[in-house]
């Protein structure tokens, strides 16, 4: 198969690369230069390199190398839209017409101009479906009936959250909704919340977006997620099984196990 993947942060983009090569796949990869990892230009026969505000250069990219199908891998910080990369004349035009510059409407938007283009977005897990989360306990420990309960309030809180497109991660403590993650990111938004519970224990919830697809921002959670649980007295993980994708995922189990944290697809 002959397709593109743009990669963005994080271990998704080059365990989807491997997994690409494993298969014989032909990738063109368009890395983003201030997000991806400099090993992607060995996991792939061509690798581009592009700034966040390229638009139009990442089109001319995908025609040269005749590519009509993309997978879009890895985050790309939504803070960086606020930062001080400038973007071509493309995505200010997009940018202008956007009602709102969330998650959706900014990748929406892409996609909308991509397709203009001829150019169309692929399942970004097809290569990793391994990798989705599994309902039920995962890990040794299951999580106890407090932990439960905060888990079934907390997704109800993120799950009202996603329709606003803001974050997918919430903090819950005791049946409280500690913190909402937005831009800060999930280990930011732990923090903030293991400083306001007085070392209590904390239940993570992440929540995948209310949509049928998962071609962009699907829920990432990986073997990092665990020391940053442990720092912050977080005991619990909950995430949506068959839309969470779980990088390292022997790895990330084998650190809960010892760490005695509990993760729960739901």
């Amino acid at each position: 198969m002959r397709y593109g993947i743009i990669a963005g942060n994080g271990r998704f983009p080059l365990l989807a690369l491997e997994s690409a090569r494993r298969l014989g796949h032909d990738v063109t990869v368009i890395a983003i230069q201030e997000e991806a990892a400099r090993e992607v230009e060995s996991l792939a026969p061509r690798c581009h390199w592009i700034s966040l505000g390229q638009l139009s250069k990442l089109i001319e990219i995908l025609k040269d190398d005749g590519i009509t199908e993309v997978a879009m891998c890895g985050q790309v910080k939504h803070a960086s839209i606020f930062s001080s990369i400038r973007p071509d004349w493309r995505l200010v035009k997009l940018l202008a017409s956007l009602p709102s510059k969330n998650t959706d409407g900014l990748i929406g938007g892409v996609i909308k101009v991509l397709e203009d283009e001829g150019i169309h977005l692929r399942d970004s897990t097809a290569l990793l479906k391994p990798l989705l989360a599994t309902e039920g306990a995962m890990t040794r420990r299951k999580p106890d009936k407090d932990e439960m309960t905060d888990v079934e309030y907390g997704r109800r809180v993120a799950d009202a959250l996603s329709g606003f497109d803001v974050g997918q991660s919430v903090a819950i403590c005791e049946r409280a909704c500690v913190a909402l993650e937005a831009m800060e990111g999930t280990d930011a938004m732990l923090r903030r919340a293991a400083g306001l519970v007085n070392g209590r224990r904390l239940t993570l919830v992440k929540s995948a977006r209310r949509r049928e697809h998962l071609l962009f921002d699907v829920p990432v959670v990986g073997a990092d997620t665990i020391p940053v649980m442990r720092e912050t007295g977080t005991t619990a993980l909950a995430v949506e099984a068959g839309r969470t994708l779980m990088l390292d995922k022997e790895q990330m189990l084998d650190a809960a196990n010892a760490a005695d944290i509990a993760i729960v697809g739901t």
